[in-house]
This record gives structure tokens, C-alpha cells and sequence, in this order.
């Protein structure tokens, strides 16, 4: 009988490793917080969300171990549900138009309206547009970038996501992110200056992320760290942990983990209705 290792990463099938058996049930959940709001206002208009995704499913970890990745589930699904609840529909965009990726193994099965949420998009989200292909976000009423590990992996480094961030930055477009999804604003530096020099925020912790191999949800070092690249371009992260808190500084709306999913789909859509309803009606 093999010796059971709750702390040892399981394997997938392609060889990349997904999150321990501890970890999984340490840090994931089988149903999420979300609970239906009854907005006062709710968007009366036609221009969709843009979500942009990942088409990435592996990372490297600096002990070159691959890690299965992608969106955190969560993480997207449940601010759309309460997006969706302020009357929002959704446009998806990858850097190559390739199909969303999702870390599966993180999805709340037992949770009835994400489910119900993930198989009304399934096929948007299997043939999203090409970033290159979005001239700006004048059709748009925000953008939300979801976080999971996987959003660290090419997005960070396009200049076509970073035209899009300084174009909705220009114009005071709420711009939506939670968890490692922060670490996409890098992007703007691709495209040109670092658009959120001095900006507050929140972000899934460095310290957190250097801990995860302890337990197995990751299976190494990650290759690069979040936190403390936004910092160095001039941003407070305001978070020391993950405790569910999200955080509004100018169009910038961020939450620090998935814990913070439902927080920040309470917080955003009203924020999103208003301004969507006086510049998107």
C-alpha cells in the first residue's frame, strides 16, 4: 500500500502539477459566499463588461516544475454573477484568442449559481476575441481582469492589454482586478509609462505565495513576484494578508484574494452601473 503524502502535489495527466490534497482543502471551497444583491440602480445601457482571460494553463516555477493553472474559477465567476445581477453582459478576450483557461480543480461544485453562470459562458469563453483585434474600449462599460496564477504568465507582458489599461485609464474606466490579477497592470509598461505610479491597491501577498510550497499548492518558488513588482513601480499594496478585503482608488477596483470574489462583485457593480449609466447609457 502506497504511503499516503496529503502535503505532496498531484500530478495531472500532461505532467504539470495542480494543488495538494491539504492544499485543496485548505484553500479552496465546494460552495462560494456569493448571495444575490438588490441593487438600486442597475445598467439600463448595451455595452458588455470586456473580461480578459488567460489562454495560459502552465506556469514554470523557478525549480522549472510546471504548474496547472489558469483564471481562478471563483475569482471570475462570482463578480460576474453579481455583474450580471446589475444587468451587465460580457465580452471575453485573450492575448491570442485563444480559449480561456480555467483552474478546474478550483471550481465550487457544490455551488449551484456558478455553475449555472460557468455553462451560460462556456462558449464565449471557448472562442474569446484577440486583444490585438479590440481597437479601444469605447464599446465597453469596464474591464475586469480575473486573477488565478495563470494571468501572471502572459498578460503581464502584452502590450496590446496594456494599450487597453492606459486607454481605460485615460478615461476613468472602471477597471476591475483581484488576487494576482494586479500583476496584469504591468502590462501598461509594455505600451508605455507604468499607468499606476502612486496608486493604492491590493493584491494576493508575497509572503503568502512563499509560503503555498510548504503545503503543495505550489509546486515551487514562483518565477516572479506580484507584490513586489508593483511596488517597485511606485504602488501601496494596502493588504499585509488575505482576508477578503477589496480596496477603491480612482477607476481602480481590487480585491486581495478569492476570498475577496464576492466583496469585490458587491462593491464594483454599483460602481460600474453609475458609470456605465452616465457614459454607456
Amino acid at each position: 500500500m502506497p504511503f499516503y503524502r496529503p502535503f505532496k502535489a498531484n500530478k495531472e495527466a500532461d505532467g504539470s502539477e495542480k494543488p495538494s490534497t491539504f492544499a485543496l482543502a485548505m484553500a479552496t471551497e465546494k460552495k462560494t459566499k456569493y448571495v444575490k444583491q438588490e441593487y438600486e440602480a442597475t445598467y439600463t445601457g448595451n455595452k458588455p463588461i470586456l473580461v480578459v482571460m488567460t489562454d495560459e494553463a502552465l506556469m514554470e516555477m523557478e525549480n522549472k516544475k510546471k504548474f496547472s493553472t489558469g483564471n481562478h474559477p471563483v475569482e471570475a465567476l462570482v463578480p460576474m454573477l453579481h455583474f450580471k445581477d446589475a444587468g451587465f453582459t460580457f465580452d471575453f478576450a485573450t492575448l491570442t484568442g485563444g480559449d480561456c483557461k480555467l483552474e478546474m480543480w478550483a471550481f465550487p461544485k457544490k455551488d449551484e449559481n456558478v455553475k449555472a453562470i460557468y455553462e451560460e459562458l462556456k462558449a464565449q469563453m471557448d472562442d474569446p476575441k484577440k486583444l490585438a483585434d479590440i481597437p479601444n474600449l469605447d464599446e465597453y462599460s469596464a474591464i475586469f481582469v480575473p486573477g488565478g496564477h495563470g494571468c501572471m504568465i502572459n498578460l503581464p507582458h502584452s502590450k496590446e492589454l496594456g494599450r487597453l489599461l492606459h486607454y481605460a485609464h485615460d478615461n476613468a474606466i472602471p477597471t476591475v482586478t483581484l488576487c494576482h490579477g494586479p500583476g496584469t497592470l504591468l502590462s501598461t509598461k509594455e505600451y508605455s509609462e507604468f499607468a499606476y505610479n502612486g496608486y493604492e491597491m491590493m493584491c494576493f501577498t508575497d509572503k503568502t505565495d512563499k509560503m503555498t510550497p510548504s503545503i503543495g499548492y505550489l509546486p515551487g518558488a514562483m518565477p516572479w513576484q506580484c507584490q513586489a513588482s508593483l511596488e517597485k513601480e511606485g504602488v501601496t499594496i494596502m493588504n499585509k494578508t488575505e482576508k477578503g478585503d477589496v480596496h477603491v482608488y480612482k477607476e481602480l477596483i481590487t480585491g486581495d484574494s478569492p476570498y475577496a470574489s464576492h466583496n469585490l462583485g458587491v462593491k464594483a457593480a454599483p460602481i460600474v452601473v453609475k458609470w456605465a449609466n452616465e457614459n454607456r447609457a
